[in-house]
């Protein structure tokens, strides 16, 4: 019996210092939210916001066929998207407007302020502001947003410009890509 409560005794301890170290941490790093991404100087945030969330998008960019003028040619892509955090859980969904909506049904539409392109075979990472946003049924996640970046992109280019020809005019193509989408609010909220 005596060995069991040693090492009871023992365990207990190191849990007692292990909870110590723990409380000896700075509550800054305890409260600070995710650290901001690298990012070219043209989409960097301000700093009277601060970032609240860092989703990662799996989707499609969806180009249409038109007919133009000139001949044919690709339209303005429309995003559909879902967001997942870093447990794999889905968080928010991404469409047209460009819109996005959280679970809680709260929503953000933004208008583009710059891109940049980082890498020649994907779309450019954005800076848009708040043009608008809601409170959704069950909570208001993204209401307070006044930033989203979309970073670290990989794909949803259109596709070739001579496939978009008198056979597929008024069609739609449908290109996957990836990307993480930061998302912040004024440092005050």
């Amino acid at each position: 019996m005596s060995a069991v409560r040693g090492r009871r005794r023992r365990t207990a301890m190191a849990l007692t210092a292990a909870i110590t170290a723990l409380g000896a941490w700075p509550l800054t790093q305890a409260v600070a939210g995710p650290a901001a991404p690298p990012v070219p100087d043209r989409i960097v945030v301000d700093d009277a916001n601060k970032l609240f969330l860092v989703a990662h998008a799996v989707g499609v960019q969806i180009y249409p066929c038109n007919a133009t003028t000139d001949g044919f040619a690709w339209g303005a892509m429309t995003p559909r998207a879902d967001l997942y955090d870093d447990g794999g859980k889905l968080v928010v969904t991404h469409f047209g407007g460009p819109t996005w909506q959280a679970r809680d049904g709260s929503a953000f539409v933004g208008q583009r302020i710059d891109g940049v392109t980082v890498d020649p075979s994907a779309i450019p990472w954005l800076l848009l502001k708040r043009a608008s946003s809601s409170v959704g049924q069950d909570g208001d996640r993204l209401t307070g947003t006044t930033f989203i970046q979309r970073i670290n992109t990989a794909g949803g280019l259109p596709p070739a410009a001579t496939e978009c020809n008198a056979a597929t005019a008024g069609t739609k193509r449908e290109v996957a890509y990836t990307a993480d989408y930061a998302f912040w609010k004024a440092k005050d909220a």
